[in-house]
């Protein structure tokens, strides 16, 4: 299938799948940037998101909503990984050393929750 073909297809699937067309292009390849239902603005073409800086705005203020979310993922991801450790932990000590990452866990998701405020 030529490279054209695919990418039609990619823009085609984006709009079934509930994404509106923007008027804004991408700043690398200038096709067309898709809004999909998350508020996320994504490139077909490029298979990426793109992020627009209003003025007066820096890149990391641009982007620090998207970098906390995958954080507060990254965070989640491991609290489960050390529930999972903790039910089957019978070692005290290991126990502890568990409980206080556990600890260390939660309070760093509460202040990436907060900062996302």
């Amino acid at each position: 299938m030529p490279k054209e073909t695919k990418e039609l297809q990619k823009m085609a699937d984006l709009l079934k799948q509930g994404a509106t067309l923007t008027e804004l292009s991408c700043p690398a390849c200038s096709s067309p940037l898709f809004k999909l239902k998350a508020g996320e603005l994504w490139c077909a073409k490029c298979q990426k998101r793109v992020v627009v800086v209003k003025e007066g705005e820096t890149a990391t203020e641009a982007t620090k909503p998207i970098l906390l979310s995958q954080l507060e993922s990254t965070v989640l991801t491991k609290i489960g990984e050390i529930e999972k450790r903790l039910k089957e932990e019978t070692d005290p000590a290991q126990l502890e050393k568990l409980t206080a990452t556990m600890a260390s866990l939660l309070d760093n998701l509460e202040k990436i929750r907060k900062m996302k405020r």
